[in-house]
């Protein structure tokens, strides 16, 4: 049994041993200057929401408790299942969707290093499970667990045995101080990375470690300014489950040996797990880089109006394509002037801009207010073909 943090070192890989992740972790930071204003802050207010839905999906999909992305879409809009399974996997869910809102609005502008506390970690248990139900919590044994509240039993997890449950606190003291002092820069994304193991290998909770875990590490990533709120590791370990499984078991070895390093956990088990780590946000980096290029965008848009406007009954028309295209690059437009760019007749721009709105390719926060670009889960196949795979299918509603 593990009782003293002296049993959880390595915190990091030997510093010899860090050139290849910190190379890595310097691509990762380049990518994020990349992303960096891909997308006007208009519309990412309207991705947001989505790219949230769609974090919840995947990080829940790894527990095997998600439903479908349009399932996530109705319960935002508070319709509900009348299946029982259904309807608590929905409330699942959208609770993650608002921890995760809370978590970046109220927690990263704290600064990643305020993240790392005992407290932080207590509290998005707190606001991932606080919102459900009693019923919702209810652990193998029939028992109940608490939100934000530390396990009181001794747990196994695989062939991993957690901590002691009196010397948790004393292992979250050692993983603030020692992350808490890691210098900015390449070095702290790989505190990132191995921080994720660490705070799954301690297992704090009765339950929903995993997910405190991702949800943690999405946060410091976006607390660093990484993913510019365009992506997340969620989609790419959900992508890569049986892989992140596998790395996270093998960085819970003791070490193989006096080549190592010189801790009591494998020092290999956790460069292979950062190597992981980094490699899967690299991807998602790229993806979502690729996505938001606007030199492909206007295709992406023209071929989403010509789908819905030959639809019977539509009132959609290509003529809303330089207009979509510009709240696309600059944000919010005035009623006024997007009828005006489509070079239609006053009642025919109406009538157009009617038709993007029952389907929410535009969106507004006022009868009278400000159009902003929207992104819809049916409309994801023609925008950000493959981002969600799952939700390209939802039934347009």
């Amino acid at each position: 049994m593990y009782s003293d943090p002296s049993q959880f070192e390595p915190l990091l890989p030997a510093s010899e041993k860090r050139e290849a992740l910190l190379e890595r972790a310097h691509e990762l930071q380049k990518l994020a200057l990349s992303t960096s204003g891909r997308a006007d802050q208009g519309v990412m207010a309207s991705l947001a929401p989505l790219l949230r839905a769609m974090n919840s999906y995947y990080t829940n999909k790894i527990e095997g408790q998600h439903t479908l992305p349009v399932e996530i879409e109705q319960a935002l809009r508070q319709e509900f299942s009348s299946e029982r399974e259904v309807q608590r996997k929905q409330r699942v869910a959208l609770s993650h969707l608002a921890a995760e809102t809370w978590a970046e609005t109220a927690l990263a502008p704290l600064g990643w290093r305020a993240l790392l506390s005992a407290e932080t970690i207590t509290g998005l248990h707190r606001a991932l499970f606080a919102p459900l139900p009693p019923e919702d919590c209810v652990l193998a044994d029939g028992s109940l667990f608490q939100a934000g509240q530390l396990r009181t039993r001794e747990v196994r997890v695989g062939n991993h045995i957690a901590p002691e449950v009196p010397s948790i606190p004393m292992f979250f003291d050692r993983f603030a101080q020692f992350y808490g002092a890691v210098r900015d820069g390449e070095l702290a994304v790989l505190a990132v990375a191995a921080a994720h193991h660490r705070l799954a290998w301690i297992h704090p909770f009765e339950d929903g470690n995993g997910r405190v875990a991702r949800l943690h590490s999405h946060v410091l990533l976006y607390a660093m300014g990484l993913t510019n709120g365009i992506w997340s590791p969620l989609r790419g370990l959900a992508r890569n489950q049986a892989e992140y499984y596998a790395r996270l078991a093998n960085a819970d070895q003791p070490r193989r040996g006096d080549l190592d390093g010189r801790g009591n956990l494998s020092d290999s088990g956790l460069i292979e797990f950062i190597d992981f780590f980094l490699n899967v946000c690299i991807d998602q980096a790229q993806f979502m880089t690729q996505m938001l290029d606007m030199r492909t965008m206007p295709d992406r848009i023209a071929a989403c109006l010509a789908f819905y406007s030959h639809r019977a009954d539509s009132q959609v028309r290509m003529e809303a394509l330089q207009p979509l295209r510009m709240m696309f690059m600059t944000g919010e437009m005035e009623r006024g002037e997007f009828k005006l760019m489509t070079g239609l007749q006053t009642r025919t721009a109406e009538r157009l801009l009617r038709g993007l709105f029952d389907l929410r390719l535009v969106v507004s926060d006022s009868p009278k207010g400000k159009l902003r670009f929207g992104v819809p889960l049916h409309a994801l196949r023609f925008y950000f073909p493959a981002l969600w795979p799952e939700a390209e299918g939802s039934a347009l509603r």
